[in-house]
């Protein structure tokens, strides 16, 4: 009986969409990922006071590289890790 309620009390936990989630908005300069001490991200964001590492499956990023851009994406959960930055996926981009 108390397994069927604790179910049943488990069972109504209700999670809406995008909790937990970190939406970020940035500009700067978007640059290749070249050699680095981390080992994540494809690019890199420099806004001038601080650098974040940008992945993305939805926008191409290459298509933006040396260029001053606005990017809105998502906080990775779990980074930055090994003394890198922040870790952003990427969901929009436009040119500054």
């Amino acid at each position: 009986m108390l397994l069927v309620v604790g179910l049943a009390i488990v069972g109504c936990t209700a999670v809406k969409p995008g909790a937990g989630k970190s939406e970020v908005t940035l500009s700067g300069k978007l640059n290749p990922m070249g050699m680095s001490t981390f080992q994540y991200g494809t690019h890199l964001l420099n806004t001038g006071k601080q650098m974040y590492a940008l992945k993305s499956s939805k926008v191409d990023l290459k298509a933006h590289e040396g260029k001053d851009v606005i990017v809105k994406g998502v906080k990775v959960a779990g980074y930055p890790v090994d003394g890198g930055p922040d870790f952003i996926d990427v969901q929009e981009i436009s040119n500054k």
